[in-house]
């Protein structure tokens, strides 16, 4: 059984969290709700309420489109990968599935007290807007990649 001073350890690791001192990690810890999925369980499906972030402890995650019943990966995200952030800012449905590739271990943190946390932090929100920017430059690259692996 883990303990909260594990999961404190956890965070510690995860660069997200980087420069919080000890003792709000260890609030973040005591808020937040290990979860733990086989393969091919589900942490949230498209269109669910965002009712929660997550950090990916261990494992890897498929990112997956779900559009006129097929199902596609577009991304996967590994340890200490933050997800689900974007409905919880946006508050909208979520925009995408995330499904355990293998098993995946997870905390999940609550949308009012994430909210709180980036309130608290602001370098917290720093990092999270460039991750956001670094997924959308990506993205804009994969797609632009598409485009012009269709015309040929």
């Amino acid at each position: 059984m883990r303990t909260l001073n594990d999961e404190v350890e956890v965070l510690r690791r995860i660069p997200l969290f980087a420069s919080i001192e000890p003792s709000k990690l260890k609030l973040i810890a005591y808020a937040a709700d290990r979860v733990e999925l086989d393969d091919g369980e589900f942490l949230f499906r498209q269109g669910d309420a965002g009712d929660s972030a997550f950090i990916l402890v261990s494992g890897v995650a498929d990112i997956v489109s779900e559009t006129e019943g097929a199902q596609v990966v577009v991304a996967q995200l590994r340890n200490h990968a933050l997800v689900g952030e974007m409905s919880v800012f946006c508050d909208v449905p979520r925009s995408a599935t995330v499904r355990a590739n293998g098993k995946l271990i997870a905390l999940k943190i609550g949308k009012d007290y994430f909210l709180e946390l980036i309130k608290e932090f602001p370098e917290l929100a720093g990092r999270i807007i460039r991750e956001l920017a670094f997924r959308l430059a990506k993205t804009t690259a994969d797609l632009a990649a598409s485009e012009r692996a269709v015309r040929k």
